[in-house]
């Protein structure tokens, strides 16, 4: 029995942090993927979705993170190498220790999700429209967070998955 909360090839459970610090926001990515996403990872079964992010931040920079506020549930439809996938995902804001170096927007830097390497990288908020992120409407929210919890249902077309 896997202790991930959903074990399915096609339907995804996910939970999501949004950092903003000094108007950029961090994403990051595997070596292999082209696109750029926002941190987080699944929640184990029993596991809240606070707690989650809480242990995959923990597990990928070694850094306890402070969850802040929900800011969307999303339900993202979408393609990735060739699979159709439901995701449905919780984003928060969260914010990292500001005596940490990995406060600087400047400075690139690594973390692991178990043997991969992921790529971290602070974007200036107002460039992130550029930037070939995923799910593609963040492009566009992150630049006014909402005050309180939206429900976005989110389809990336082929065409946006080509930009």
């Amino acid at each position: 029995m896997s202790d991930s909360a959903i074990a399915s090839d096609h339907l995804n459970y996910r939970v999501v942090g949004v950092c903003v610090h000094e108007d950029h926001v961090l994403l990051h990515r595997e070596a292999k993927d082209d696109f750029w996403v926002l941190p987080g990872g699944r929640p184990r079964l029993y596991e809240s979705s606070r707690d989650a992010l809480i242990r995959e931040m923990d597990e990928e920079i070694s850094t306890r993170v402070e969850v802040l506020r929900l800011l969307w549930v999303v339900e993202n439809f979408f393609e990735y190498f060739g699979e159709r996938l439901h995701e449905i995902a919780f984003y928060f804001q969260m914010s990292l220790p500001v005596d940490l170096p990995y406060c600087d927007v400047g400075v690139d830097f690594t973390g692991k999700e178990g043997d991969v390497a992921l790529l971290f990288h602070w974007f200036r908020i107002d460039e992130i429209e550029g930037v070939r992120l995923y799910p593609t409407f963040l492009r566009t929210a992150l630049s006014a967070l909402p005050d309180s919890p939206v429900h976005v249902i989110h389809v990336d077309q082929p065409e946006d998955l080509a930009k």
